[in-house]
């Protein structure tokens, strides 16, 4: 609970009664902002939560029409008592002044009790200053004070005063049947539970009046003389008094406890929502969305709008919102919450009471601070990608000086060998020149080929055509670029067809194959072998090589990556990139186990076409 008041610039809180005098209050409050660089203006209206109001609707429409012209912002909430509900207002906008007007009761008036200005004035504390502007309308008169009760609700408020009331009539009707008498002193204590009944259910008033009408009963019915209000004996006289003072007194307690327990239980309420509230922000497991809906369901809203703008002149916007019809403006809610000066927290659905807005500036603080955090994760997000954009640019440059350099200057250097007139070529020495040439432009097709393929895969531009295939008919298609020998095939003809493209999977176990080979001893094949497990193929290519620790196995597949001492013209570290993509990109998996033995084994995971088993091996046919 925060009651103390910090400030940053000029706050001035009007409050408004609905009297001609708003309008004098505001112009009074707007010099007061003037005079504070920067000072904003908040007016209030403070109506009772029956419904019931002494103002004019006329004239509040004006005064808002006025608050808005000096550039202040009006507000409406609901409370029973109007100086509480005011220092409650103040306190939660953070204001530093109150403007009000002199009381516009009459003389006679004022013993109901002190006006609101001077109750304001008094529980104000040091931190807010208390203006009382003199007006026309002071002293010309005004309603009764609503008087100060608990909310204990209408039906209690009923049942205390029909114990307070009737509860003294029906007990003296069932103290005079009785026979014999049961004497004063527990006719006293008869009537003393009825009156603390009476402020159990309905406070101090039912109380009051419960001790009014029990002592003129116990003075009529059983104080001698009896069926008159004259007391012969003296010390009778006493036991009403005093019992007139116990009742007075009991109800007073049994009404402030029934106060402190009203606020604890609140004050509790609202910790609560406070603690869960800081706890998940901070934590950050709520979203801007699903703050907006605690904030509804907290105070049985409507809707609930973050508003936000980028000057005093420029059009709100919605930055987030839940409910039907949220406010598009501060000025079309019911309730609406500053945060800071272009922000605000918009509800719709009903006038909150002024204790109310603590707990909702609060809310409206933190979703500022949600939709901040939101922003700066977006930005955190850019500034990511950005950054693996340049690295992998970063990358590509120091793999294409090497791997694209090399083969060019081979070429370069065969092709200015072939037309040189300086030396006779023998036509082996011309065959090996432009095997060279064939050979460099064979690894330049292949890095230049890798790269188109990220680029597509990075850029979503890959589509692939799903169908039926055959891996028998795929497989040996991939190998025409390894060396003859260095690959064993166990692809059996039972398995089942898969769904794939045919182009893609062509391009996967050609890389896959590819780096095996690089890594896997001359005199070790890899293998290329393949098995149906329930609804799905696997596809695994195994080599004897020097494997890949348990680490490793995933940054293998990062873009520019080469694990380890890789062989000298091994590419640019995509062919791995380009497998995975390719194999995700046709619903399938692609994942590094280790070869038992040593070595590492890439698994390739497939789709098993719908409706087609695992075909029966071809049968024999007897000749006769």
């Amino acid at each position: 609970q925060v009651s103390k008041i910090w400030g940053s610039r000029e706050r001035i809180v009007v409050g408004l009664t609905g009297g001609p005098e708003g309008r004098t209050l505001i112009r009074r409050a707007a010099r007061l902002a003037e005079k504070g660089a920067g000072g904003e203006v908040l007016a209030v209206y403070i109506s009772r939560s029956d419904g019931l109001s002494s103002g004019s609707p006329k004239e509040l429409a004006v005064q808002r029409t006025l608050v808005e012209d000096v550039g202040g912002t009006f507000h409406h909430v609901v409370g029973d008592d109007i100086p509480a509900s005011l220092l409650d207002f103040a306190r939660g906008v953070n204001a530093t002044q109150i403007v009000l007007g002199v009381s516009r009761r009459k003389s006679w008036q004022y013993i109901f009790g002190p006006g609101v200005g001077a109750t304001v004035a008094r529980e104000s504390g040091p931190d807010l200053d208390v203006h009382l502007i003199t007006h026309a309308e002071a002293g010309k008169g005004r309603g009764l004070p609503v008087p100060r009760t608990a909310r204990l609700g209408r039906v209690r408020i009923i049942w205390g005063w029909l114990v307070g009331v009737l509860g003294p009539a029906l007990l003296t009707f069932f103290l005079t049947s009785l026979s014999p008498e049961v004497g004063l002193a527990n006719d006293m204590l008869l009537f003393l539970a009825l009156t603390v009944a009476a402020a159990l259910l309905g406070g101090l008033l039912p109380s009051l009046a419960s001790a009014v009408v029990g002592s003129l009963l116990l003075n009529w019915f059983f104080t001698p003389p009896v069926h008159t209000l004259t007391i012969a004996d003296p010390e009778n006289i006493v036991a009403i008094v005093i019992f007139v003072a116990v009742a007075v007194s009991v109800a007073s307690v049994v009404d402030l406890a029934a106060r402190r327990t009203q606020q604890a239980a609140r004050l509790r309420a609202e910790s609560e929502i406070l603690s869960f509230l800081a706890g998940s922000v901070l934590r950050g497991e709520t979203s801007l969305e699903a703050l907006l809906e605690r904030v509804r369901e907290t105070f049985g809203m409507e809707s609930v709008a973050l508003l936000e703008r980028e000057s005093d002149v420029a059009p709100w916007t919605c930055a987030g919102s839940v409910g039907p019809r949220s406010a598009e403006c501060p000025e079309d809610a019911d309730v609406d919450m500053p945060v800071g000066d272009h922000m605000a927290l918009a509800l719709t659905g009903r006038v909150l009471p002024a204790e109310d807005r603590r707990v909702l500036a609060a809310f409206a603080a933190q979703a500022a601070v949600v939709l901040d955090r939101r922003r700066l994760q977006e930005e955190a997000d850019q500034a990511r990608t950005l950054a693996e954009g340049n690295r992998i640019r970063t990358a590509l440059l120091a793999a294409v000086s090497h791997d694209l350099r090399t083969p060019l200057a081979g070429i370069k250097a065969a092709v200015s060998s072939l037309r040189s007139d300086d030396v006779q070529w023998s036509e082996q020495d011309r065959a090996e020149l432009l095997e060279a040439i064939e050979e460099g432009a064979d690894r330049l097709d292949h890095v230049v080929g890798n790269l188109l393929d990220m680029s597509r895969l990075q850029t979503g531009t890959v589509t692939p055509i799903i169908r039926e295939i055959d891996l028998d008919e795929v497989v040996p298609m991939a190998l025409g670029g390894v060396p003859e020998n260095s690959v064993e095939l166990d692809i059996p003809e039972t398995l089942p067809m898969v769904l794939v493209d045919k182009g893609l999977l062509e391009r996967v176990v050609a890389n896959l194959v590819e780096n095996a080979v690089k890594y896997s001893p001359q005199d070790k094949p890899v293998l290329v072998s393949a098995s149906a497990l329930g609804n799905r193929v696997e596809l695994r290519v195994v080599d004897r090589g020097p494997g890949v620790p348990d680490e490793g196995k995933e940054r293998i597949f990062a873009p520019f990556q080469r694990y380890g001492d890789a062989p000298r013209g091994a590419g640019v570290g995509l062919g791995l990139a380009v497998a995975r993509g390719f194999t995700e990109a046709v619903g399938g998996t692609l994942d590094a186990e280790d070869t038992p033995g040593g070595g590492l084994t890439m698994v390739v995971t497939l789709r098993v076409a719908e409706e087609r088993a695992v075909r029966p091996a071809p049968a024999t046919t007897a000749m006769t």
